[in-house]
């Protein structure tokens, strides 16, 4: 069904870098999911007030709370299309996220609702009236939901869209929705036990938490965050396939939406080679990422000392000090300088992020002390720094 809605309206399906084809997965997406909500919204707010039950009624208005973030979802994809313009160099592409957040306000203010009602319905308990073809209604909705779950996640991973695969995630917590709601009204037929204000109580807090969860995940991008480990290791195996590239390091990336990604990373150079070849290297790997990958690369230079053997084995034993103190740290841009009493080894340093000020410090210490027992001559000047990278 999936494959058929694509193909039906979305013209070059495949290429999924084009903007307009973004656009055109985003629109189809945005009006399955308000038909498909408004349909279990009409049905369920219509049983809900047949048989009298809170957490269905509960439920059905979290399905329109769902239609109203399928059409700013709608609103968010189309200013998101919007080209790059004088006032906005890298484009609009984080309307997106903003669209998200909104949608994640709607179903708190929803959850926050239902959960008043229900604790209500709690100290003031009425009975719920069974009729199987509600619980038909309601399980063809959980199927629906299922379908909706799939329908975003795959459209979602496709595209590499954070809005659809929200989407997803909350129609998932839909399906646990529903399905307690079913649960409350077979418990209250079986046992006579009024648990439907617990029930709705229940759907509140799923709610809640699904609006929590979506407003969490596109707040990231808006404040900044870290480079996904994927797309890090993405990125440096490509640029490690050209001529000249020894060594990379402080790869930041910043996200303008998620298909336009501006990027910038230190590649390490022979200090032997003329200006120009390097220049011409760095130049074709900027090109190639941008038509490849659609990353806006930006490439320094550091040139680095190969061919003397001495300064090599000194960065090695310098590397095996790190190493014994912690396993994850690095160094890079290391340079000896000699003089005539002492030999000073210039380096930067990249620990975890999990190390305070005074653990960096006692590192710092340390690390001077054990590479002081290779040569008493050696004086560190050491600048730490943190990973850009996405810790586990």
């Amino acid at each position: 069904m999936t494959n058929l809605l694509v193909k039906l309206f979305v013209k070059n399906s495949e290429e999924v870098h084009e903007q307009k084809v973004r656009t055109s997965y985003g629109i189809l997406a945005s009006i399955v999911g308000v038909i498909s909500n408004l349909i279990l919204f009409l049905c369920k707010f219509t049983i809900g007030l047949l048989i009298n039950s809170i957490s269905v009624t509960a439920d059905a208005f979290n399905n329109l709370s769902d239609s109203a973030s399928s059409l700013i979802s709608l609103v968010g994809v189309k200013l998101a299309s919007k080209p790059a313009d004088k006032e906005h160099p890298f484009g609009h592409g984080r309307y997106e996220y903003i669209s998200a957040l909104i949608v994640a306000f709607l179903v708190l203010q929803v959850g926050f609702t239902c959960f008043k009602s229900s604790v209500n319905k709690i100290l003031h308990p009425e009975s719920t009236k069974f009729a199987i073809v509600s619980i038909i209604i309601l399980m063809l909705s959980i199927f629906l939901k299922v379908w909706l779950a799939l329908f975003n996640r795959k459209l979602g991973k496709r595209i590499n869209s954070t809005v659809m695969k929200a989407t997803a995630a909350d129609a998932l917590g839909d399906v646990l929705i529903t399905s307690a709601t079913v649960l409350s009204l077979i418990i209250g037929h079986l046992t006579g036990l009024k648990v439907d204000g617990y029930m709705g109580a229940a759907v509140s807090i799923f709610v809640l938490i699904a609006g929590f969860n979506i407003a969490k995940d596109t707040l990231e991008p808006l404040i900044g965050q870290a480079i996904n480990p994927k797309l890090y290791k993405m990125i440096v195996k490509k640029v490690m396939e050209y001529p000249y590239i020894i060594g990379t390091h402080d790869l930041v990336a910043h996200n303008y939406g998620p298909s336009h990604t501006m990027a910038t990373i230190h590649c390490e150079v022979p200090n032997d080679i003329s200006m120009e070849d390097a220049h011409e290297v760095i130049d074709r790997i900027e090109r190639d990422m941008l038509r490849d990958e659609n990353i806006f690369l930006v490439i320094h230079m550091d040139p680095v000392e190969v061919n003397n053997v001495k300064i090599k084995e000194i960065r090695a034993k310098v590397i095996k000090k790190v190493k014994e103190l912690e396993k994850k740290a690095s160094i890079h841009d290391f340079r000896v300088v000699n003089g005539e009493n002492q030999i000073n080894l210039i380096f930067d340093l990249v620990l975890p992020h999990h190390y305070k000020p005074n653990e960096e410090e006692e590192f710092l210490l340390d690390l001077q002390d054990r590479i002081k027992e290779i040569d008493e001559r050696y004086q560190c000047v050491i600048t730490i720094e943190n990973s850009f990278i996405a810790e586990d």
